[in-house]
């Protein structure tokens, strides 16, 4: 019995030591927003991105394309981010024509969305980001397309 408190203790301690190396080290990371969140970023709620869709906004689903195909937002084009740089070459005329931009993946742990966001931007095509992406939009009820034609 007393080992189990002692371990408990030390589990305790070291959970204590890391969360305040975490706070007052200044390399920590932020326990209270999203970490792939960077400054320069735009993330927008599921709201405004269906405001956006209604006023033409091209979206970009940054999943793979078996994702992408078993439903996606009406209209999006699918730029899955590890094969972003042949996409980007196929898609580069339709990109720099709209100049309204949303990015959306999987959503929570999903960091494809930023990915695709700022290598877009780094290209000189500005994109929002759908926070908590496609599990956002679909939890709204807003409308959704299956099959591999946007």
């Amino acid at each position: 019995m007393a080992l189990c408190w002692r371990a408990a203790l030390i589990v305790l301690a070291g959970a204590l030591l890391g969360l305040g190396w975490n706070r007052f080290s200044g390399h920590g990371f932020a326990l209270d927003a999203n970490v792939y969140v960077r400054p320069g970023d735009e993330v927008i709620e599921a709201a405004e991105a269906k405001r956006r869709l209604e006023r033409r906004a091209l979206f970009i689903d940054a999943r793979e394309q078996p994702y992408y195909e078993m439903g996606h937002v009406p209209g999006a084009l699918c730029l899955p981010e590890p094969e972003f740089e042949a996409a980007f070459t196929r898609l580069e005329t339709r990109l720099r024509a709209s100049f309204d931009v949303v990015v959306y993946c999987a959503g929570f742990g999903c960091e494809a969305s930023h990915v695709v966001a700022r290598k877009l931007k780094a290209r000189g095509v500005p994109a929002a980001v759908l926070h908590e992406g496609w599990p956002a939009w679909t939890d709204a009820g807003y409308p959704v397309k299956t099959g591999a034609e946007p």
